[in-house]
């Protein structure tokens, strides 16, 4: 959907009593401030929500975000939100799930208050002396094998002067020896088989059957039979999967149109659509049709 110009604003100055931000709204807009002809965020979400088909419950549980906090953004009252952070992040949430550009809600989030936030860099460092070497060292193996090496060499020459056999003391003889050994690598698990369409493909041919896989993300996926009757309304979970069948019709709606994958009548639709994309579709007995 696109930002454009709000019929409902309300620009008239205050008089004799000051200005100031109204609860609920962005903030008071100056003539000539571009966020003066925008349409509000919270009226972009609401009528980007009711093109899609979707509830404030629907969203809620697709986005995660508690329906009293759907329901203050509507109306532009970020303060339930908990700080410009959180709100960001709701914003971006509900944009993706109904299908409208987040990124620009959340600059025109930010415009109205204060801008982004910037990294900060700091101004001074907190030590600028000169790095000291802690003097603890750890053991020289090097040196401790030179030295046992000439004690063993030391050893054998003494008995071997005095005519003792050296082979009583060679065995004692030895130094201790630094682990060179790496640490073992961490076994890589092969990535899950993709879900079989066995059960698809075995469909019987006078009825409908639709199959959808949460290949790479969760999305919200409500299924409607030919008579209307609820059959799935509920987040599919990633790696899960739902089958559907009717004699007339399937009817979908898909919050995350690009993370389900679509299976009808034994033959593989591939994505439902793109990332954060809401889709509706129904299909029929006799689809995909040929060619």
């Amino acid at each position: 959907m696109t930002i454009g110009k709000s019929p409902h604003r309300d620009n008239r100055r205050s008089s004799g009593r000051g200005s100031g931000a109204v609860p609920g709204q962005l903030g008071p807009a100056e003539p000539g401030d571009p966020a003066a002809d925008a349409v509000s965020i919270g009226r972009v979400l609401a009528a980007a929500r009711l093109e899609a088909g979707l509830t404030v419950d629907q969203v809620s549980a697709s986005t995660r975000v508690r329906v009293p906090i759907v329901h203050a953004i509507e109306e532009d009252d970020f303060a339930r939100c908990g700080g410009d952070f959180y709100a960001r992040g709701h914003i971006r949430a509900l944009a993706r799930a109904v299908g409208v550009d987040g990124d620009a809600l959340v600059a025109q989030y930010d415009a109205a208050h204060g801008g982004a936030p910037a990294t900060k860099r700091p101004t001074q460092l907190l030590d600028t002396g000169q790095i000291k070497i802690n003097d603890h060292r750890r053991p020289n193996w090097t040196t401790a094998m030179v030295a046992a090496i000439v004690a063993v060499v030391a050893l054998i020459g003494f008995n071997l002067f005095n005519g003792k056999p050296s082979h009583s003391t060679a065995g004692t003889a030895s130094a201790p020896l630094p682990s060179n050994s790496a640490p073992a690598t961490p076994s890589v698990q092969p990535p899950a088989p993709a879900p079989s369409v066995a059960a698809v493909a075995a469909a019987p041919a006078d009825k409908v059957t639709v199959k959808l896989v949460a290949e790479k993300d969760t999305s919200w996926v409500s299924a409607v039979d030919g008579k209307g009757k609820s059959l799935f309304q509920n987040n599919l979970e990633e790696g899960s999967d739902q089958t559907f069948t009717d004699p007339k019709q399937i009817k979908l709606v898909i919050g995350n149109a690009g993370a389900v994958h679509v299976y009808v009548n034994g033959k593989d639709l591939g994505p439902a659509g793109e990332d954060g994309q809401v889709v509706h579709l129904t299909y029929t007995p006799g689809d995909p049709q040929a060619g």
